[in-house]
């Protein structure tokens, strides 16, 4: 039983934000991708995961669904993993960890299947089975048919590899490039952060402007498999072109410490010329000098504060600035209470669908321009 040459590759998004992800794949020129619940599948091949990994800002990890076969009982999953090809996929004696699933097979018992793949791995195929290896082989049992996948990304695809400090309530990177998205964001207004924490929006807008790709500093699981070339793959990750362009994104907080924080990962990320940051409180802030753009916010509420009756008069000085100083721009504004995005007083669009983050549900909420 061989790998497949062309496979689906999942692309996985945060719940609710799955059409946006579709979105920037079908800009980023990869055929037939359709929206799924917690992703986008494509199909292709090793190269096309080696690319989504490289350029794709929203999605958190890439699957590499290899190959299969149907299977009825422990015996046969047994026999029939002994003799997949793994070969294809992995190199001899690398170190694994396996996860399987099932749903509606006559396999109901998961670690049982697991013991099955895991021992075929080891005993067929000489490969170190390790609860912390780096290579993590899927296994979804369905309707009767076992589906093989690897991650191919490692760590998180939100961990561009550039940034060190983070503050206590960091938004994701990939979270941050699809709100960025859905507020229309392309790279070619400016970009102003009033509660910028440790630079996330700010960096983020200033690679797109750029133009970089988001895995350029950054190692990736799939250079530990088979199928790897080292040559292809310096070839795809220098291929990338810096684009010249005179957006500025700003960054303002009232912590100093973020501040700090902020300008060393953009010097990190190597967007620092592109991005102005400043220690103010809300009641400073002013709109930078030129046309109007986008303010992006993630003001702290009530899970990261502990008493959100205190809020309150934050967001409403946040929403009394922006209405009196920032006509022509355009809002977007995150926090998990709409009751906090109300005292804002800003004319909010329809919120977007809510996404999950840590326990709570974060919605993104737009205004047109002011």
């Amino acid at each position: 039983m061989t790998a497949a040459d062309t496979f689906e590759i999942f692309l996985a998004a945060p719940p609710g934000l799955e059409s946006v992800l579709l979105e920037e794949v079908r800009e980023a020129g990869f055929g037939d991708p359709q929206a799924t619940p917690g992703g986008v599948l494509i199909h292709g091949g090793w190269r096309d995961v080696w690319r989504a990994n490289l350029v794709l800002r929203g999605a958190g990890r890439v699957l590499a669904r290899f190959g299969g076969f149907p299977v009825f009982h422990l015996a046969q999953l047994d026999k029939r993993a002994r003799r997949f090809a793994w070969d294809e996929v992995l190199r001899p004696g690398s170190a694994v960890r396996v996860e399987v699933t099932c749903k509606r097979s006559k396999i109901y018992h998961a670690g049982a299947a697991r013991q099955r793949i895991e021992t075929a791995l080891s005993e067929s195929f000489a490969a170190q089975v390790t609860q912390d290896a780096a290579i993590q082989i899927k296994a979804r049992i369905e309707d009767n048919f076992c589906t093989f996948s690897v991650d191919t990304s490692g760590e998180s695809l939100h961990k561009r590899g550039h940034k060190e400090a983070v503050g206590k309530a960091p938004m994701r990177e990939t979270l941050a490039s699809l709100f960025l998205r859905q507020c229309g964001y392309t790279g070619d207004e400016p970009v102003v952060d009033p509660m910028c924490g440790s630079g996330t929006f700010v960096i983020e807008a200033a690679e797109i402007a750029r133009g970089l790709y988001p895995g350029r500093s950054r190692g990736f699981a799939f250079e530990d498999l088979a199928s790897f070339d080292p040559e292809i793959w310096t070839e795809m990750r220098h291929s990338g072109t810096s684009r010249a362009c005179d957006t500025i994104c700003h960054g303002f907080d009232r912590d100093q410490g973020a501040i700090r924080m902020s300008t060393a990962n953009a010097t990190r990320a190597g967007v620092d010329d592109m991005c102005r940051f400043g220690y103010q409180p809300i009641s400073d802030l002013t709109p930078p000098v030129g046309p109007p753009g986008l303010v992006i916010v993630n003001p702290p509420y009530g899970a990261r504060i502990g008493n959100k009756k205190l809020l309150f008069g934050l967001y409403g000085a946040l929403g009394k600035v922006l209405k009196t100083r920032f006509s022509g721009w355009r809002v977007g504004l995150v926090t998990s209470e709409t009751g906090l995005a109300r005292t804002t007083g800003l004319p909010f669009k329809a919120p977007a669908p809510p996404v999950p983050l840590g326990g709570l549900k974060i919605t993104l909420f737009q205004t047109g321009r002011l």
